[in-house]
């Protein structure tokens, strides 16, 4: 229905206006995207360097270097080229669903060896409140992430009317699948306590079921998470583009390279927020707090395909589904951003909720009233950031 890359973004921009939508690119660009792209990072070097600490948690400052170092590389390659980080995304995707298959397996080896005493009591001891329940779906839904992606590069898809929801409807079923099977294949060996112990399940299960082989476990993990880094870097740097492009950030976000024609400013500039927040002590909390924003703004979109049902008639819809799955999609948004709240309320979801709205004080001033002074201060910043990363208009691109 909507040809824009950007995502929600660009469904919030035609269903509320622009306020709706720079709140959204605000708090996205500024905190969820890139902390996302950092959490991974640091997963992937936290896999990458257990193997050479048996037995022991690896030193904080050899997993955030790597972390760092993993970051620059996918910038790198996805500033280089769009087929290479495509080449990237599809090898390495195939690396991660090889391990899945084979924690798979084994986890069936082990059910039917009787292993099955943790999965028997695997409630046992939990809070069922009405804010725990939305806290853990959080956390699990956090996982999930990324059914969403490829609506951000909507305009470099070929055929999007067709591949775009085949591309979901194969996607979400099958990483649901095998998500749901590899934990359970976890819970065969280890207890939960254990699980959520554990710096690095995925190696802690191979050391118990794959061994004397099990150092494929963290190898492929590896590649997994690299893999989904670069996915994370490659859709990011595009709702930057996007946002750049139509005002809501610095025009330079917007601009492309002249030699590699992929979106190289917004791309760095992901990539360097993405290296602040790997310096903090715990960024989970960061992303537990700042989810119920990442879901008021799902449920938003939900609402927006529901109040673009009357308002834009006139649209090309060449899926459309029915109205009852948006509707439902925006209460289980609505509940998973307010029960929490209401369960445990706590100053920091103030603070988040300052943050997002703290962009209108950038957005009167700078994106609606367009004041003289600062577009006189930006335009040789501007040029020559042009000049020194060599990147034009999209519009010079053609």
């Amino acid at each position: 229905m909507i040809t824009k890359s950007g995502g929600e973004y660009s469904y919030l921009t035609e269903a509320f206006g622009p306020i709706v939508a720079y709140l959204y690119s605000w708090t996205t660009i500024m905190v969820l995207k890139p902390s996302s792209f950092a959490i991974i990072s640091l997963s992937f070097a936290e896999y990458a360097s257990s193997s050479f600490y048996p037995g022991c948690t690896p030193p904080v400052v050899v997993t955030k270097c790597l972390a760092a170092a993993a970051i620059i590389m996918i910038v790198g390659v996805n500033c280089l080229s769009v087929k290479l980080a495509s080449y990237v995304q599809n090898i390495f995707t195939l690396a991660k669903l090889f391990i899945i298959l084979v924690i798979i397996v084994a986890g069936i080896v082990m059910l039917a060896k009787g292993n099955t005493e943790n999965l028997s009591n695997a409630f046992v001891g939990t809070s069922s409140s009405f804010g725990a329940i939305g806290l853990a779906f959080y956390n699990g839904l956090w996982a999930y992430d990324g059914w969403n992606q490829l609506n951000f590069i909507t305009e470099e898809l070929k055929q999007p009317s067709r591949n775009l929801p085949l591309a979901i409807l194969i996607g979400i079923p099958l990483v649901s699948v095998c998500y749901v099977l590899v934990n359970v294949a976890y819970f065969t060996v280890m207890t939960a306590t254990e699980l959520l112990l554990s710096p690095a399940v995925a190696l802690t299960f191979g050391d118990r079921v794959l061994y004397p082989v099990s150092w494929i476990v963290p190898l492929f993990v590896v590649f997994s998470t690299f893999g989904s880094a670069n996915g994370s870097c490659f859709t990011a740097g595009r709702l930057a583009y996007v946002s750049g492009r139509e005002g809501h950030m610095v025009k330079i976000l917007s601009y492309i390279s002249l030699r590699h024609y992929t979106p190289a400013p917004a791309l760095m500039f992901n990539g360097l927020l993405s290296l602040i927040y790997i310096i903090p002590a715990d960024i989970n909390t960061l992303i537990n707090y700042f989810s119920f924003a990442q879901w008021a703004f799902y449920g938003l979109t939900a609402l927006a395909l529901i109040v673009m049902r009357f308002t834009r008639k006139e649209l090309h819809r060449p899926v459309k589904v029915p109205i009852v799955i948006p509707g439902l999609i925006f209460l289980v948004s609505f509940y998973l951003v307010l029960a929490p709240i209401i369960d445990k309320p706590e100053m920091e979801y103030l603070y988040c909720s300052i943050f997002i709205f703290s962009g209108l004080l950038l957005y009167y001033p700078f994106v609606y009233r367009k004041v003289k002074w600062v577009c006189k201060l930006m335009r040789p910043i501007t040029m020559y950031l042009q000049l020194l990363m060599e990147v034009v208009p999209p519009d010079k691109t053609q």
